[in-house]
């Protein structure tokens, strides 16, 4: 679809995710064991036959591009690509990214060059299947000016959201980002009687923003330069609504937004159980990620249930229950993990190298070690006999080699948890 050009925002700091974004930007932060979160809407895109693409980043973007420049090479006799759009300071412009409207605003002097009639506009932190292509049709047959994906929610996430209201065509007429309590009492569900939009349900009564845009060309170029917003849900959308035809597009599968820690932890061990509404596998859709060409998983004498384990992983009589164990990770004897999230290892770690690292436990999950939910980031070094299970139910704090945020243990990325650790 050479009329659509995609933009997919690389968000910002990612503070509500530290400390797996003190060294990674949000898109790179890996998921499902093999993934990262950037292959979640380039794949999308890519089932869409959408193949010119820009990721527009600022904050710790060297693994993001990495991942972007070894996965995604596109065909040399086809115009397709996927580049990174760093944020930078020119003559006209001597500040870094604002928020979503401002970064678009920003980058639009390197992409705007590129024959296109729509812009797709992107999260880089959502995790979801969409097909695109539908969402493209139903912009183009509404004859809209702006499409926003939506979804219909829960009174207790819809606080959390950005709500729409409709009149009876389905035309957006009024917006409200994260509205309490009382205020959705007021409203009283954002879907007027007899709407053509249809959609919502006695227990998802609201419709909220994906953060998934669609706008033609000419209304986006526009928009930014008429309105100074930085942020497209708080301002530009809402500022459009009196001068443009902006139409939803209901989406009814599942989505999530994984930018905190509770709802990454809650999306990975989602994808362990039976029956999980997103399954990083289609048939005809599968999420595209970096080859690495790794061995199969040894399991040496383990008891394993409800458990994704891939590729270069080596659990030797060990307990794993509900878990999410990655790339190269090693689980030592007598260990038992269960409903923690194991992001894996960026190589293994040779017996010749053992004197270089000196005190410092092996790479990975040493012997009779307990975690339960745990994350452990990428290189993280887990000595024998530590014991992460939160047993004092602590929502935050700070530790040797570990942290808890939101009641969930985290062990940072190339941390070391000193052997005999309990927690």
């Amino acid at each position: 679809m050479n009329e659509v050009l995609a933009l997919i925002l690389g968000g910002g700091r990612g503070t509500r995710l530290f400390p797996l974004t003190q060294m990674r930007s949000k898109p790179a932060v890996p998921i499902g064991g093999k993934y990262r979160l950037i292959d979640i809407p380039v794949s999308n895109c890519l089932h869409a036959d959408m193949r010119r693409i820009f990721v527009l980043t600022q904050f710790n973007s060297a693994s993001l591009n990495r991942h972007v420049s070894q996965t995604y090479r596109m065909d040399l006799f086809s115009r397709g690509f996927v580049d990174i759009l760093a944020a930078e300071q020119t003559p006209d412009s001597m500040n870094w990214f604002q928020g979503t409207a401002d970064a678009v605003r920003q980058a639009a002097r390197h992409f705007v060059r590129y024959e296109a009639d729509y812009y797709l506009i992107l999260a880089g932190d959502h995790l979801y299947r969409m097909s695109f292509g539908d969402l493209i049709d139903a912009h183009i047959d509404r004859q809209a000016d702006i499409t926003v994906a939506a979804q219909p929610v829960t009174p207790e996430d819809a606080t959390g959201m950005g709500i729409f209201r409709f009149d009876r065509q389905g035309q957006i007429v009024a917006f409200e980002e994260k509205p309490n309590a009382a205020r959705l009492g007021e409203i009283g569900g954002s879907l007027p009687p007899g709407s053509t939009l249809g959609g919502t349900t006695p227990e998802k009564p609201f419709v909220a923003s994906m953060g998934i845009y669609v706008f033609s060309r000419d209304v986006l170029l526009e928009t930014l330069e008429r309105h100074a917003g930085t942020d497209f849900g708080k301002e530009i959308i809402p500022a459009a609504l009196q001068t443009h035809k902006v139409k939803a597009y209901l989406h009814r599968g599942y989505w999530v937004d994984v930018g905190t820690v509770p709802s990454f932890y809650d999306a990975n061990i989602m994808l362990t159980r039976p029956g999980a509404p997103f399954k990083f596998y289609d048939p005809r859709r599968p999420i595209y990620t970096h080859p690495r060409f790794l061995p199969g998983v040894r399991f040496n004498q383990c008891a394993v249930n409800n458990a994704i384990v891939v590729e270069g992983a080596f659990l030797d009589h060990c307990t794993v229950e509900e878990s999410i164990v990655g790339v190269r990770t090693h689980i030592g004897r007598g260990s038992q993990i269960s409903r923690s999230v194991l992001l894996g290892a960026d190589y293994y770690e040779e017996e010749a190298e053992a004197p270089a690292r000196g005190d410092r436990p092996p790479l990975g999950i040493g012997r009779d070690v307990v975690l339960d939910r745990v994350i452990v980031d990428k290189n993280a070094r887990i000595g024998d006999g530590v014991r992460l299970v939160n047993e004092a139910s602590l929502q935050d704090a700070d530790g040797p080699g570990y942290v808890i945020r939101d009641g969930i243990i985290i062990v940072p990325k190339d941390a070391t948890v000193p052997p005999g650790t309990s927690v």
